[in-house]
């Protein structure tokens, strides 16, 4: 499929893990990608490797804890293409586990990048999305801790204040974002993806006892497996392209049935 044949995503935290998949994916039905990250050299490197497959591809070093540089990855990517249909708000920390030891600095530095990264992402790319030829399109990667209570609160908190805000900004920018404009489409559709446990880096490159973790938590889900971030990646894809034009404010779940029912409720898993 070419769903994204002449439009430009902006991906963030897209050198990695599940940005990367995302970012590949985009690639892959057309689109322009603007591979944004913190880590400039490993976004450079797929970049690099997207134009060498034909695509358009823009690598930009880009902090969401920091407006201006935000700011200036957004006006990169609108300079070098000339718009900028999709945004998606791939970035999300997590860290302390224990409520009780996390303090302030601690809730900020997941909740900051987290949560008002992602608006920081919205406000600098909306005035481009608005002008989207078809309407633009904000995809944004919550949790299923978001959704339902598994511990780790700050990060939690700032996910689930992310499906708040995917509902709040699909009513605004709906019909209203028309009739801000006066003309042309106008519009901007906002979705999150909520995943669950997805096998990235956090859990490979962490050495064996997190790899047993891993594979104890897939036992954990009805479908038998922990996530890929290729699966969240084509669940960004049909939100983001034009298949899904009538989906506005929708919280999409991609979690192997986790939030449907915990399996040992009903069964005795071997």
């Amino acid at each position: 499929m070419r769903r994204f044949d002449g439009r430009v995503a902006f991906v963030t935290g897209a050198a990695h893990g599940i940005g990367r998949a995302i970012a590949v994916r985009l690639a892959a039905e057309g689109a322009a990608v603007v591979v944004a990250d913190i880590d400039g050299e490993a976004a450079g490197a797929l970049a690099h490797t997207l134009a060498e497959r034909g695509g358009g591809a823009l690598a930009t070093h880009c902090d969401v804890r920091d407006r201006e540089a935000v700011r200036s990855a957004v006006a990169a990517a609108a300079t070098r293409f000339g718009r900028l249909d999709v945004l998606v708000n791939n970035v999300g920390v997590a860290g302390e586990w224990d409520f009780e030891r996390t303090d302030d600095e601690e809730w900020a530095r997941q909740a900051d990048p987290t949560l008002q990264g992602t608006v920081r992402c919205v406000q600098e790319a909306l005035p481009h999305l608005l002008h989207a030829p078809g309407g633009g399109s904000v995809v944004t990667i919550g949790s299923v801790n978001g959704l339902s209570a598994f511990g780790g609160e700050a990060y939690s908190a700032a996910k689930a204040a992310l499906v708040s805000l995917t509902q709040n900004l699909a009513l605004r920018y709906g019909r209203r974002g028309r009739d801000l404009l006066g003309a042309g489409p106008g519009w901007v559709r906002f979705n999150l993806v909520a995943p669950g446990t997805v096998r990235t880096r956090v859990w490979t490159e962490q050495g064996a006892e997190r790899l047993a973790e891993l594979e104890k938590l897939a036992r954990q889900y009805p479908l038998g497996r922990v996530g890929e971030p290729e699966d969240i990646a084509a669940a960004v894809a049909f939100l983001a392209s034009g298949d899904a034009a009538w989906i506005t404010g929708a919280i999409l779940p991609v979690d192997g049935g986790i939030t449907a029912g915990h399996p040992t409720f009903f069964y005795d898993l071997p």
